[in-house]
């Protein structure tokens, strides 16, 4: 076999043996994953969005990763959080607004790729309006949810 071939060949089974499908196992003990079919998604009463915890506890002492599925036509009302949260959009466009007055023509559009932070105690809201929202969010726990509307 000719060199390049021979590279070539061994190129292919190496990132043969680095794809998903391929690899090793990790040690748990050192890094961990979930594949996104792997996420288990838990719809809210309200039927609202969904919710995936990666790691942790948003309502107890310390650190969380969750994940939040917002369906369309979805959007919370004015409210504020007890803790800092901080947040990637994933997928979709995820609409924000802040202040006590629902209104959701004032929102400002963020597009998958944003980083948001949501200040301890600042009224906000924020949601999906065409379609599907994916975003991640962390911070400490635990944390609480203080409604606060102005009615028009």
């Amino acid at each position: 076999m000719h060199a390049p071939k021979l590279a070539l060949s061994i190129a292919v089974v190496v990132m043969t043996l680095a794809t998903p499908g391929g690899r090793a196992d990790v040690d748990p003990a050192a890094v961990e994953f979930a594949a996104p079919d792997d996420i288990q998604w838990v719809r809210n009463a309200a039927g609202t969005n969904e919710t995936a915890v990666l790691f942790g506890d948003p309502q107890k002492p310390g650190p969380y990763a969750m994940q939040i599925k917002w369906l369309p036509g979805n959007m919370s009302r004015p409210h504020s959080h007890n803790q800092d949260r901080f947040f990637v959009v994933i997928s979709g466009t995820w609409w924000l607004g802040t202040g006590d007055t629902f209104d959701p023509d004032s929102t400002v559009p963020v597009s998958a790729g944003t980083y948001v932070i949501h200040h301890a105690n600042q009224l906000h809201y924020d949601g999906a309006k065409d379609g599907e929202v994916v975003i991640q969010v962390w911070g400490m726990g635990p944390v609480t949810t203080t409604p606060a509307e102005r009615l028009r």
